[in-house]
């Protein structure tokens, strides 16, 4: 009987970002942000985990491989994010505030295109070493 395993593969990039909501005051947005609106922006050294979900293939006892993995996210999230600002760089964001919970869904959806959907995702994102969102929840 075939049973579902899990494998994560984790990855770290640095990245900074003001959360900010055009729409309102700036004394709201102070309000509801505090520091992490700062108009001259603030960053983190995030850590990603990704997760994927499924049944080893019978011919390489893979679930994925780990190599491939880690170039798509090398590929299509660290170079995309890394050391950059998320509002002003990341066109994901040009119209999205990047709150822990945006940038966790922006990276499932830009990784769901590139893995098989055969396969179960999931993104772990820490803003800190405290602070963690994970998508899909």
């Amino acid at each position: 009987m075939k049973q579902k395993i899990a494998v994560y593969r984790k990855e770290h990039f640095n990245a900074a970002h003001r959360l900010h909501n055009p729409l309102w005051s700036d004394e709201e947005n102070k309000k509801v942000f505090g520091k992490c609106n700062n108009p001259s922006f603030h960053g983190h050294n995030y850590e990603l985990i990704v997760k994927v979900i499924g049944y080893t293939d019978e011919q390489t006892g893979y679930l994925v491989d780990m190599k491939i993995l880690s170039d798509i996210i090398q590929e299509h999230v660290v170079e995309k994010f890394d050391h950059k600002n998320l509002n002003l760089d990341v066109a994901e964001f040009k119209d999205l505030n990047p709150t822990a919970e945006n940038i966790a869904m922006v990276i499932w959806n830009i990784l769901r295109a590139q893995i098989d959907n055969a396969l179960d995702l999931y993104v772990t994102l820490f803003e800190t070493e405290r602070n963690y969102v994970e998508y899909p929840a």
